[in-house]
Order: C-alpha cells, then structure tokens, then sequence
C-alpha cells in the first residue's frame, strides 16, 4: 500500500510540527474547524440525509454536538490542567540524594480514527476522536466510512479550510476512503501509527485490535463496538409507573430505529402481573411504531438477520411488533420476552441486534435476577428504574451494576450521551476494547496521551508546563500539593 506509506509518513512529518505548538494556536485551530464547519452546515446536512436516511433535524442536532465538542476541546486545552503536571523537587540533603523530578502528558504520535457509520458527524470524520487526539497534540488520519463517503469527504474540506487558515502544517489532518479489510489494515499495521479510534461492529473492532497485538510494536485500538444496555425495572416502580415506563422505553427503544450504541436492549425485572401489565403496555406502544429506513441496505439486513435469529430461539414470544410492516430498507420494530431460566442457558440471547429490537427477560425472584446480571458482559450502561422504596430494598442488586458498565443510570433512559467532563462512554469487553477509557467527554483524550517524567533537567529545557515559572498558569501537583503558581 504504497499510498498509505506516503500518508503515514505524511502524518509523522506533520506530527513533529504540530505536537510542539504552543496550546494557544491548537485552541485557535479547533475553533476554526468548528467555524469551518458551521458555515458548511446547510450543504453537509442535505448530503448526510441522502447518505445515511437520517433526518434533518436529527443531523442539524448532530452536527451542533460536533461543533460544541470541537470547542470542548478548545476549552480543555487553554485551560492547560489536563496535562496532569507534577514537579517534585530536588532534595540534596536527603540521603541517598533526592532527584528533581517532573511529569506531564505528551501525544503519542499520529492516530488513524475509522468514521462510524451511525454518527456521520459525530462519532466520524470531525468527532470526538479527531477532536480529542487533536487537542493531545497527535495528528490525525481518518479513515471515512463508506455508508457517508461524500459527507466525510465535504467535513475534511471543511478541517483543510481551517488547517490553511491557521498555518497548520497541511498534513496535520488526512483523509483517506477505501475497503476496510484493505486500507483500513494497513493503516493499523502501519509502523506510523500510535493509535487507533473505532466505533463499530464487535467483529470489525476486535478484527482491527488484533491486528493492532500481532505487530512487532503493538499499539492500542480504543474500540466501541457492542452493548445491550440492560435495565432493571423494580417492582415498585412498575407498580406507580406502569404506563409511563412502557411509553418511555417504547420511545428509547425504538429512537433512530435503534441505531445507537447505547439502546436499551434488555429489559430485566421479577414477574408479577405488574410485569405483565407492563409488558403489554410495551406491546401495544411498539405496535403503533412506524417502520422507518435504516442507514443503509446492510445495517437493515443485518437487523433482519439478528432479528430473525433470535425470534427463532427456542421458548421466545414476541410481546410487541409493529403493525405496519417495514418496507424496502426500513427496520420492524421489535419486543420480545423469555423466562430467565431460558436466557441463563442460551447464550445467543446475550448478543447484540443492533436495531428497534429489545428482549424482556422475565425473572423468577431476587435471587435469579442477580444470576442474570452476573451473568452479563461488558456494557456501556446500565439503568435502575426504581422508587425509594426499590432503592433501599435492592442496594446489592444496584452496586452488582457498577461492576458491569461505564455508565450507570438511575430513572432514565440510556439512548443519549452528554457531552461533558463526567460522561464515560466505555466499560468492559465487548462495550469496548479498554474500560479505562470513554470516547465521550474531555477525559478521552486520555487515549492519546502517555506520561513522561524529565529527570535532572535545566529550567530553559522542560516544557512549559513544567517550568519554574508556570508561564501557562495551570494547575500542577508541586511536591504533593496543588498550586498554580511558580515555584
């Protein structure tokens, strides 16, 4: 792959300019980039809902979230703590002789980040990942999705504008398109490249982790790719909330026609006839769904396929499904339900389908919910509906999730992922290759980052952020204290 050589190449050259600018001029950059692709909002929004079936409103909303999290980002920068600076000065008159010692966060080096074919701007070419790496100081490789070639092309048009307007060096940001089992391999193999951003499929993120161990200098690929999102309903809850619940969890359910990484995939609760009032309600919600295009032919045949799979599972029965069936391209919103003792033995019911579709597992008591959960891999979240009442009667079965997901919610949906500092959008394999980690939020530019200790070193030489002075004026840990100002 010739081409790659050259782009790769491409990006460490840029990399050694760019990974030295002061934060002042990266602030200025991502801010443009947002500017850039604010101006180009109307033509980016039409060719997305060409691409991709999604709405106008939807997109128009998407890309606001992209804008703001370029600016998020800015923000991280000029303030200047995230660097996580700690200074421990020399000590001559400790025996053995105390060392001064000082350690930052520097960029690894140039990151490939693979667009996502559900969030044509938000999780791809301008989206968390580039923002974040860019804010770490790497440089940037994006690999476009081909579900929205045309939009992904037209955000990179828009990331060139603001690379010449601020002096960037032009290779800051690349943009390449092509077959993943091809380009997107020799990205990742690529003696380049530091480190990868994927969401995505379980198989196409585990496909690029390995190839990312088998190098001879492995890197790490920071994966979203699979996350069934369980929640429990408490029975008093579902007692003084049966309607609303199943009114709110058809909406979640059922949002984007289930094209979100974080839809609520597996209803959990004890039976009881509120239960079954509960699910019949969902039912009936989910009947009044009107099919809707998926992002494309093969996300819709996938569903399809993952759909039919599981409905053919043995002691399966459908609780809810819409009345009108899809058409050509559209998803067939979908509920389902099986007793516990059944999806404690099959573990087909575990995967992920991604679409409209969600399985209520019906519990025998405390006691068995509590297997189920164990039972249960990495998600990104997790939801407790519950009163006060359910809160205090069922503290083990709220703490057993924190040991499941990134995110852990209480009486709401899953479906929508705040921008923030707080927000982890992560958790234990599969939801992601690494759980220490969250592609949303300012700490995912954690990701692009590894500490580096200057021992020994003369004022003029460290880095501004560790400096006698403080000239960025951050804060630091100084001998085991927080300060910011000089020493």
């Amino acid at each position: 792959m010739s081409d790659i050589n050259v782009v790769m190449q491409n990006a460490a050259d840029a990399f050694k300019a760019y990974s030295v600018l002061a934060p002042a001029v990266k602030v200025d950059f991502l801010n443009e980039i947002a500017a850039q692709i604010e101006s180009a909002r109307e033509v980016l929004v039409k060719t997305a809902n060409e691409e991709t079936n999604l709405p106008l409103p939807r997109l128009n909303g998407e890309l606001t979230r992209t804008t703001n999290q370029l600016k998020l980002f800015a923000n991280l920068i000029k303030e200047g703590s995230w660097v996580e600076a700690a200074i421990d000065t020399a000590d001559k008159q400790r025996t053995p002789p105390k060392p001064d010692t000082r350690k930052m966060l520097l960029p690894v080096g140039p990151v490939v980040v693979f667009g996502a074919s559900n969030f044509p701007f938000a999780f791809s070419t301008a989206g968390g990942d580039t923002a974040s790496a860019l804010a770490s100081g790497s440089t940037v490789v994006i690999k476009g999705h081909s579900a929205h070639a045309k939009t992904s092309s037209l955000v990179f048009d828009a990331i060139k504008k603001a690379i010449e307007k601020c002096g960037m060096h032009p290779y800051t940001v690349q943009h390449v398109l092509g077959s993943g089992s091809t380009v997107g391999k020799a990205l990742v193999q690529h003696p380049e490249t530091t480190g990868v951003g994927f969401t995505g499929s379980l198989s196409g993120g585990t496909t690029l982790w390995k190839l990312a161990n088998d190098r001879e200098r492995p890197i790490p690929v920071f994966a979203e790719m699979s996350s069934i999102n369980p929640v429990v309903f408490l029975p008093d809850t579902l007692e003084k909330n049966t309607e609303s619940l199943a009114k709110t969890y058809a909406a979640s359910i059922t949002l984007g026609m289930g094209q979100f990484c974080t839809n609520p995939g597996l209803l959990l609760a004890v039976k009881s006839k509120v239960l079954d009032d509960f699910l019949a309600l969902l039912g009936n919600e989910i009947e009044a769904i009107t099919p809707q295009k998926m992002l494309h032919k093969g996300i819709q045949e996938s569903f399809t396929k993952g759909l039919n799979e599981a409905l053919a599972q043995k002691g399966i029965r459908k609780i809810g499904q819409a009345a009108q069936e899809p058409g050509d391209g559209e998803a067939y919103p979908t509920v389902a339900g099986v007793s516990a003792d059944i999806f404690l033995q099959n573990p087909h019911l575990r995967e992920e389908v991604f679409g409209p579709y969600s399985l209520a597992v019906i519990c025998n008591d405390k006691k068995q919910l509590t297997e189920v959960l164990t039972l249960l891999k990495g998600q990104l979240t997790t939801t407790i509906m519950a009163t006060d009442a359910d809160i205090e009667a069922h503290d083990d079965i709220i703490k057993l999730q924190q040991t499941l997901a990134g995110r852990i919610i209480l009486n709401d949906v899953p479906t929508g992922v705040e921008v923030c500092a707080s927000m982890v959008h992560g958790g234990p394999f599969p939801s992601t290759t690494d759980a220490r980690y969250t592609s949303v939020g300012t700490t995912a530019i954690k990701r692009w980052v590894r500490p580096v200790c200057f021992q020994g070193f003369k004022d003029s030489m460290l880095p501004d952020a560790l400096k006698n002075s403080n000239p960025l004026n951050i804060w630091r840990i100084v001998n085991n204290e927080y300060s910011n100002t000089g020493l």
